[in-house]
């Protein structure tokens, strides 16, 4: 479902302009070719808004939960410091391939570090500080992850966390499990005083979360 009219976000997207690359326009065309479910890519739209919300930023570390073929790690590493780095994790080995391709036909190699396997696991032995957060991965957990990282983060640090809305199934108040789970996830940051938070209707909701 599409939560703005497709005029208004061609529209934006025509006057929108942060990072243009090659590179992303062939990993897009890729994913809708060979790629199941390629609306999981973050698109032109949301890759640019990244891309900004990191070079305002500058973080020194990022942390993505949720690689898929790499476009949105791509446009996170646009704001990193010169020698900053993004660590992504994905438990899907299949799309690994695609992603390292395209991270290296980037130019980020040495830049992203990817990580095959569970993120909840995997997240404490990085033993890194995150400036930024980018949370796309299974919708079930978010509560899980946010509760893994909140506690760990330092004042300023960001999460932004994707698909808040779902299809807009969440504002419905849909009991399909992960829209449950997702309007769990929101409700519980909007409790939560160790943050501030501003929830985006951006492609499938974007929730920007601060940590005080």
């Amino acid at each position: 479902m599409k939560m703005t009219p497709e005029y208004i976000e061609e529209y934006a997207q025509r006057h929108t302009k942060v990072y243009e690359s090659e590179v992303l326009n062939r990993l897009e065309r890729k994913t809708h070719l060979e790629v199941m479910r390629p609306q999981m890519l973050s698109g032109y739209l949301q890759g640019q808004f990244l891309a900004f919300f990191s070079r305002m930023k500058k973080p020194h570390r990022i942390l993505e939960i949720g690689t898929y073929t790499g476009y949105s790690a791509i446009c996170l590493a646009q704001g990193l410091v010169e020698d900053g780095k993004l660590h992504t994790i994905d438990i899907n080995k299949e799309l690994e391939n695609i992603a390292t391709q395209f991270i290296q036909e980037a130019g980020l190699e040495n830049t992203i570090q990817q990580h095959q396997g569970d993120a909840m696991t995997i997240v404490p032995d990085l033993n890194e500080h995150w400036d930024l957060v980018f949370l796309d991965a299974d919708k079930i957990n978010y509560t899980n992850y946010y509760d893994l990282l909140v506690p760990n983060l330092q004042p300023g640090a960001v999460i932004i966390a994707d698909n808040v809305l779902w299809h807009g199934k969440v504002p419905r108040g849909s009991k399909e499990k992960r829209a449950s789970a997702l309007a769990l996830f929101n409700q519980k940051v909007m409790d939560d005083p160790r943050v501030n938070n501003v929830l985006l209707p951006l492609r499938d909701g974007l929730m920007l979360i601060e940590v005080l």
